[in-house]
């Protein structure tokens, strides 16, 4: 989920509530909060900890609430991770280590380290901002550390993708919109989304059509929305689908901390015409 911001450039609580509510409405199983795309790396902790407290407050028991918890810092992480779960948190998303770069056993140590506050964890393999990717052989390791239930699979690499899913008892989720369908297919739970803010039912409609079996019906709903997905990343996220969020009225504001910034007026421009054909603005 997107994190929304005020003209002080503080976290807009009503609008983040609002947020909540029409995701939940619109196809979405569970909420991960302050993630990539909810801004992670510019929320203080005691933001990131206060947007659960909220989301709990708001939905109650309704969908399951995970809290991005990762770090490059192990100490910080099980701090954040605790916290997390004593505000209500159900699972925790850890990222691999960026910017420091662990050895393998490193990456062991630190995932067994955030596990044993407790909370299920979801491991977020996203080698394109890490500069690491833990291959299947490491994930199927990881996955023998008592708590670690889960994968974003943030890698393109389809194969990969697929040896998790045999090789491992791991859910895996597609890290990316245009990996749904794939991972659907390969045996895969969902996929963790950006356009799901904008297309939540009929992405949940895929998920549901492949899960009965019927794959051809899938993979033409999937392919249906493909511009969709190419659209929202034409920028680094999440300056588009902020704009888009805004545009359709789900957000005041496509306001972001820098050193991310608003989308151009090129940019909107584009963007509009991808909303426009899928109907998007006139939804809300």
């Amino acid at each position: 989920m997107v994190t929304p911001f005020d003209a002080d450039l503080a976290v807009d609580e009503a609008a983040a509530a609002r947020l909540m509510e029409h995701l939940v409405e619109h196809g979405t199983d569970g909420l991960v909060l302050a993630g990539t795309t909810g801004e992670a790396s510019t929320l203080t902790d005691d933001e990131k900890v206060g947007l659960v407290t909220m989301a709990r407050a708001e939905l109650g028991d309704r969908v399951p609430l995970i809290a991005n918890t990762g770090s490059n810092d192990t100490a910080h992480s099980v701090a954040l991770t605790a916290a997390a779960a004593e505000a209500g948190a159900d699972a925790a998303l850890v990222v691999t280590p960026y910017y420091n770069r662990p050895p393998r056993a490193g990456i062991v140590g630190h995932v067994e380290a955030i596990a044993a506050v407790g909370l299920p964890v979801v491991l977020y393999n996203i080698p394109s901002r890490t500069t690491l990717n833990m291959d299947p052989a490491l994930l199927g390791e990881l996955s023998g550390i008592p708590n670690v239930v889960a994968v974003k699979q943030a890698n393109p690499d389809l194969e990969e993708c697929r040896a998790v899913v045999a090789g491992t008892p791991l859910t895996v989720y597609a890290g990316n919109d245009d990996m749904l369908f794939p991972v659907l297919e390969m045996g895969g739970q969902g996929v963790i989304s950006v356009a799901s803010h904008l297309v939540g039912a009929e992405m949940q409609a895929i998920a549901e059509v492949a899960r009965r079996g019927d794959v051809d019906e899938a993979r033409s709903r999937d392919a249906a929305l493909a511009d969709l997905y190419a659209g929202l990343f034409a920028a680094p996220n999440p300056i588009l689908i902020k704009a888009a969020l805004e545009m359709a009225g789900l957000i005041p504001s496509g306001r972001l901390r820098l050193p991310m910034i608003e989308a151009t007026p090129v940019q909107r421009e584009v963007l509009r015409t991808v909303l426009d054909h899928y109907d998007v603005l006139s939804r809300a």
